[in-house]
């Protein structure tokens, strides 16, 4: 029964002091963010797949800034939903926290949390190609696409780690540490099927970490989990907050 395992998820986070949250496009859903893995996703009738990649971006760069415009557009109309509000309620909680997410669209952010682990980038920064300067922009629509670099002239792009480019290392080493020193570990809507940010659930898991699923199906580590909470995380994390805060 679901109430057993919002109790035995309580149990497991009262006494623990170093939490980490591994979070997926589902929480993002559960706010209306569309999600572009899997069946359907396509923009203008290419997969996802195929835009999101460097070489689509040297081969044409605005076709591929339209697909994030389009994004960009979306994301600032939705709102954090109660799972992105839990969350960011318990870095005040437990001393050792961390919230790590394959997230790109700020909503961790928006409901208070601090210092966010992107594991794939943010949507609302742009990087030079050429001269590699930061800056956010959450200007929408860019007023030009694709948008240059004030420092140098040179052409910016998204700041989102692209399929076929690596993780930003401080970022997932930092991530890998949390994973390998937490008590508890909340996979919250992802499939787990994404590599490397999926193998913080096995180094958690490894290195004896409980680990609780928040999803409304099975991820692809789903075995690892020792406390499993079929629903949606909007639903399902408030009610263990409310059980860990009567216990």
């Amino acid at each position: 029964m679901i109430e057993d395992s919002i109790l035995a998820a309580a149990r497991a986070l009262g006494p623990a002091s170093r939490v980490m949250a591994f979070t997926g496009a589902g929480v993002s859903a559960e706010s209306g963010v569309a999600t572009f893995r899997g069946a359907g996703g396509l923009w203008e009738g290419q997969p996802v797949e195929e835009v999101a990649t460097p070489e689509a971006f040297r081969k044409d760069p605005l076709h591929v800034w339209r697909f994030y415009e389009a994004r960009r557009t979306q994301a600032r109309t939705v709102r954090p939903n109660p799972a992105h509000e839990t969350l960011a309620s318990w870095q005040d909680r437990f001393p050792g926290w961390t919230l790590a997410t394959q997230n790109v669209d700020g909503l961790h952010q928006a409901a208070g949390s601090r210092n966010v682990l992107e594991l794939h980038g943010g949507l609302w920064r742009v990087r030079c190609c050429a001269c590699g300067r930061h800056r956010e922009d959450r200007t929408v629509p860019l007023p030009e696409l694709p948008p240059r670099c004030a420092a140098c002239g040179g052409i910016e792009r998204p700041d989102i780690v692209w399929f076929g480019e690596m993780l930003p290392r401080d970022v997932l080493e930092a991530a890998s540490l949390a994973a390998r020193d937490c008590q508890v570990l909340l996979v919250v809507g992802t499939s787990a099927v994404v590599y490397p940010a999926a193998g913080l659930v096995e180094i958690a898991a490894s290195a004896g970490a409980t680990v609780i699923e928040v999803n409304p199906q099975a991820s692809a580590l789903a075995h690892l989990a020792d406390v499993v909470l079929r629903g949606p995380a909007g639903e399902l994390l408030p009610r263990v907050a409310a059980t860990l805060a009567a216990s």
